[in-house]
């Protein structure tokens, strides 16, 4: 389960904000922020996260549907499609046109995502790219979320916890082998 996943299962356990900022060390003028909050509805909520009312003319509100939007085909696959998916567990699913009116329970991830690149020339197009990649990765972990649901139902926090542990070491694991291999010489043939 990716990182996304598991804060959406955290939220059933352990309601909160959280606050993640993200800052690149060899590009110091990219700064990203994101302001997240969990509420059991459908996306209702106009201001949950209490942005100040000269800020709230400047955001885009985006409604994500893990079911409907369109998922770049490098990273689609089926049995991660709320449209086909059918939970053995809670028999969830398949999401149908308009399900956020009429499954129940329905959570929305409300994130207020801030990107600032200030370099003159390139700020509007980072900004934007970095905009799109976010929501890209947000479509896809939520999608996750809702099609794992099987492997996270039973969970509790602790469970969770331990299980984003044992993930995390395995794919540092899987990064420092792929470092150690060498690198094929210019003879090498594939």
């Amino acid at each position: 389960m990716d990182r996304l996943a598991l804060g959406f299962v955290r939220h059933f356990l352990d309601n909160s904000i959280s606050l993640t900022e993200k800052k690149c060390s060899f590009i110091p003028k990219l700064n990203i922020t994101i302001l997240t909050k969990f509420e059991d509805n459908a996306g209702t909520s106009d201001n949950c996260l209490c942005v100040p009312e000269e800020k709230n003319e400047e955001r885009t509100v985006d409604f994500v549907d893990i079911a409907f939007d369109e998922v770049n085909m490098k990273h689609y696959k089926k049995e991660e499609d709320p449209k086909f998916f059918k939970s053995k567990i809670t028999g969830r699913g398949p999401l149908v046109e308009g399900w956020r009116q009429t499954d129940k329970p329905v959570m929305c991830s409300y994130k207020l995502v801030q990107v600032s690149f200030e370099v003159w020339g390139l700020q509007t197009k980072v900004e934007d790219f970095v905009q799109r990649c976010i929501r890209d990765v947000l479509l896809l972990g939520h999608r996750q979320a809702f099609t794992w649901i099987d492997e996270w139902h039973w969970m509790s926090l602790d469970d969770v916890r331990e299980y984003e542990h044992k993930k995390q070491v395995e794919a540092n694991q899987k990064v420092l082998a792929e470092q150690a291999q060498p690198a094929p010489g210019p003879d090498s043939v594939d």
